[in-house]
């Protein structure tokens, strides 16, 4: 049986219950898992303190605590992963940011002789913000977006699991990608 086939298979097993069905399935996804987490991490910045390993477990431990999925195929299935990577970092990243401005410690008063200018690094949390505005805007293109950019999916696998065209996705990808620079560029305006 075809891999694509043995994952589909395993994961509607799963999703009616059988947890062996999982014990299966892990082998067989930790790689592309492990893949993605390895394509993302590669856009973060230097010394980033999450490691992939760390990324493809939290991925896991929120696709098994996802009640009530109906999984369609391994696509489906690696589009939900790429998206439950996507928010694993950018809660990561405001957790960081949270942190980095004090957190929960007390307020000083900042002298004006102490301002020191940060160094930026690439916005996760301004994409993120960017890319729910484009689902509200036009969902098919921030799936795809999710698909391609996140998930590392290829044109036909993401035309497949959305029942479109190759050239659709491929027109998608392109619109989208303009429309998600533009409203970066107006954010680092703002």
């Amino acid at each position: 049986m075809p891999e694509a086939v043995q994952i589909t298979t395993l994961l509607r097993a799963w999703n009616e219950g059988d947890e062996s069905a999982l014990a299966a399935l892990v082998p067989l996804v930790e790689a592309e898992l492990r893949r993605l987490a390895h394509a993302y991490m590669s856009r973060e910045r230097p010394g980033h303190t999450l490691q992939p390993t760390a990324l493809v477990n939290e991925t896991f431990l929120r696709l098994i605590a996802a009640q009530g999925v109906a999984w369609q195929d391994r696509n489906h299935f690696l589009g939900i992963a790429a998206k439950l990577m996507r928010r694993v970092l950018v809660d990561h990243a405001r957790r960081r940011g949270f942190q980095k401005r004090g957190g929960d410690r007390a307020q000083v008063a900042l002298d004006e002789s102490m301002a020191v200018a940060e160094v930026r690094d690439f916005n996760l949390l301004a994409l993120d913000r960017a890319l729910e505005l484009l689902a509200v805007v036009d969902p098919r293109k921030a799936t795809v977006v999710e698909r391609r950019f996140f998930g590392g999916l290829t044109v036909d696998e993401i035309a497949a699991s959305l029942a479109v065209s190759a050239d659709t996705v491929k027109r998608d990808w392109r619109l989208a990608k303009l429309w998600l620079m533009r409203e970066l560029q107006d954010a680092d305006h703002e």
